[in-house]
């Protein structure tokens, strides 16, 4: 605490000699204090001036305060209970530096109860050995408590006030003592120090740190040199100040200039405030505002009968006058002849009549109309006025439309209706009867609808002429007829290609005609017809040399001369014809080759040897033979002459079969492949 201070008083000059501000460095460090006090965040307390020393001292005291209150809760701690580990776990600095507090007390206490000298050697930290001198001085005799410990610099600082005997010699003159010499060349300290370990200096004692201050409940130790003042924890509020005797005062923000009055007002001090009065003051008949202005008081408003009865009272600035009454008749009367005496007036005695052609009836100060029928009087403008029926009775005069007319009211009818003979209600209107369809007409409750006979559809542009129907351009035009599809007015008929086919009984399809069958053919005799889709084949065969027929289809080999040659060439030759559509999906089998008949041990071999130009076709092996199919999609019509070989190895000898498949692709659905058996 001692070299605190006396940076603070060395700054309190610096202050002073920067310009004389307001704010002094006490007034800096006394805000922190309280901030301190109140558990605030040190590094973030607003700041009373704009001077960096000022912001300095403000965070330092406050950081000085709230220690102080964690040292002293770990000395206590180590006072009430005597151990520190179980009682502060924590890693935050707040708990580390309690726990330091109350283990240096620990310290000190064992060393004075070991006999041994609490000024011990130990190289401990500046506030460890502070506490842990001041816990072993506790409760020492009195003579020790003159012994104690603070730097050579704190007495370097005192004044002569303070240090009345800087070098006070005793009867000896040997001794040099700091403060007082008690004889024997024994060096003392005034009250508030202690002998430091040399015997002569002295150092502050921290009565706070000791808990030996006599502060009482709600008030804040603060350490001095040499003693120790007590302070407020509480402020004191708004408008108070807190006074070195520890007690509030009113602040003066009249004398201190701190108030918010205007020029045109007075500042006039109040217990933790101030009021502000206006100068100037309004004469009879005005009222002052918030503003200090000047308003006159309406009189005629603000008093009861401020005139006597039969008077007016006519407002005035700043008073107010009263003039007498004259006789002023109301609606429907008007003076009498001598002008002292207000009477009725018959209205319904006017040239025209108030009325305006209903009857009148004249009532005192007032009149009343005998409207007619459909009119209803207005008691307020005096007049008939016209009712309303469609609006007064809505849904219950007219079936459909009301419209009213002056004193009565006429009905009409939506579109599709006519008014009825009680003129009320409407009738449903027969549209059909003007013919407004071009075809079919069809009376609806309110409207019509039109509609075409077969084959037309209702035109979309004005829902009554009737237009004839494509049936061949529909989305579902293409499934109506298989080939051609021609459009009529109201309908459409089918047609077929000229050649090979002819139309079916359902007049949409197309047959095949079978030339072959009706003779229709161009075939010559040596020549055998086969009918395709659309058209026929006229087919040839004869079997190649060194075979012979052996049925309608089938060559089979004459015996060999035992040359390579010839018993490399097939056994058998087939010949077999196929049909199919164009565009059948691929791949897709078309034709099966294979043995009679299997015996275990057989391999076969199966491979097209010939006339499969453009790659459409190919051969693979399945375990009972081999297939034929189409590989890649066949779009127009065409003929292929096909050679498929087959490879059957049985007993160790290899036999070779040859099928010959002529292949139509005509332009049709399609038809079954066909299946062959070797």
């Amino acid at each position: 605490m001692g070299p605190g201070i006396v940076i603070l008083f060395s700054l309190f000059g610096v202050l002073n000699g920067q310009g004389g501000k307001q704010i002094s460095i006490d007034e800096c460090c006394k805000d922190g204090r309280v901030r301190g006090i109140d558990n605030q965040d040190c590094t973030a307390i607003p700041l009373i001036s704009e001077s960096t020393t000022c912001r300095i001292v403000q965070e330092q005291c406050c950081a000085a305060v709230l220690e102080d209150n964690i040292c002293t809760s770990g000395i206590n701690m180590a006072k009430e209970q005597g151990v520190c580990d179980t009682q502060f776990t924590g890693s935050t600095c707040e708990t580390k530096t309690a726990k330091m507090c109350c283990d240096c007390c620990l310290l000190g206490r064992a060393a004075r109860e070991h006999g041994l000298t609490c000024d011990h050697s130990l190289s401990l930290g500046y506030q460890c050995g502070l506490v842990s001198r001041a816990c072993c001085d506790d409760g020492a005799p009195d003579v020790e408590t003159r012994n104690s410990l603070v730097s050579d610099k704190d007495n370097e600082t005192l004044t002569e006030k303070e240090n009345p005997l800087p070098n006070n010699m005793c009867s000896s003159g040997l001794a040099k003592c700091a403060q007082e010499c008690v004889g024997n060349s024994t060096c003392a300290c005034f009250k508030g120090y202690k002998l430091k370990p040399d015997g002569k200096n002295c150092e502050d004692i921290n009565e706070c740190l000791l808990g030996a201050s006599n502060c009482r409940g709600g008030e804040h130790c603060i350490n001095t040199v040499g003693s120790f003042r007590c302070q407020r924890e509480v402020s004191c509020g708004t408008g108070y100040e807190l006074m070195d005797s520890n007690n509030c005062k009113d602040i003066d923000e009249c004398e201190s200039g701190t108030h918010n009055c205007s020029p045109d007002f007075e500042c006039q001090n109040t217990q933790g405030s101030f009021r502000c009065l206006p100068k100037n003051q309004c004469g009879d008949g005005y009222i002052q505002d918030a503003m200090g202005s000047c308003i006159d008081i309406n009189e005629c408003l603000a008093q009861t009968e401020p005139c006597r009865p039969g008077q007016l009272c006519m407002n005035t600035m700043g008073s107010f006058t009263c003039q007498r009454n004259s006789i002023n008749c109301g609606r429907g009367y008007h003076l009498n002849d001598g002008g002292n005496r207000c009477v009725d007036i018959d209205e319904c005695k006017g040239p025209d009549g108030a009325c305006a052609g209903h009857g009148c009836i004249n009532l005192v100060g007032s009149f009343r109309c005998e409207c007619k029928t459909g009119f209803i009087f207005n008691s307020i403008s005096r007049v008939c006025e016209d009712i309303n029926e469609c609006r007064h009775y809505p849904g219950r005069l007219c079936a459909h439309k009301c419209e009213n007319v002056l004193g009565s009211y006429k009905c009409s009818c939506t579109q599709g209706f006519k008014l009825a003979s009680d003129g009320r209600n409407c009738d449903d209107l027969n549209e059909c009867e003007s013919s407004p369809c071009s075809q079919e007409c069809a009376n609806v409750y309110g409207s019509y609808q039109c509609y075409c006979r077969r084959g037309y559809q209702l035109s979309d542009i004005d829902g009554i002429n009737c237009e004839d129907i494509d049936e061949c351009a529909l989305p579902t035009g293409g499934h109506i007829c298989s080939y051609r599809c021609n459009n009529t007015p109201g309908s459409f008929y089918c047609t077929c290609p000229a050649t090979g086919y002819t139309l079916a009984p359902n007049g949409r399809s197309c047959q095949d005609v079978d030339e072959c069958v009706t003779g229709t053919h161009t075939c010559s005799v040596t020549e055998s017809c086969f009918n395709v889709q659309g058209g026929f084949r006229c087919l040839s065969f004869e079997c190649p040399p060194n075979y012979r027929q052996a049925g309608e289809i089938r060559c089979e080999r004459l015996l060999c001369n035992q040359t390579g040659e010839c018993l490399a060439s097939p056994l058998r030759i087939t010949y077999y014809h196929l049909t199919f559509p164009t565009n059948i999906p691929v791949p897709t089998n078309v034709f099966r080759m294979g043995p009679s008949n299997t015996v275990p041990g057989d391999h076969v071999q199966i491979a097209i040897v010939g006339g499969n130009e453009g790659s459409f076709f190919s051969a693979q092996r399945v375990p009972s033979g081999g297939v034929m199919a189409v590989v890649q999609p066949i779009t127009e019509p065409q003929d292929f002459e096909l050679s498929l070989e087959m490879r059957l190895l049985r007993y160790g000898t290899t036999s070779t079969y040859l099928a010959k498949v002529l292949v139509f692709v005509v332009q049709e659905h399609p038809i079954m492949p066909f299946q062959s058996r070797e």
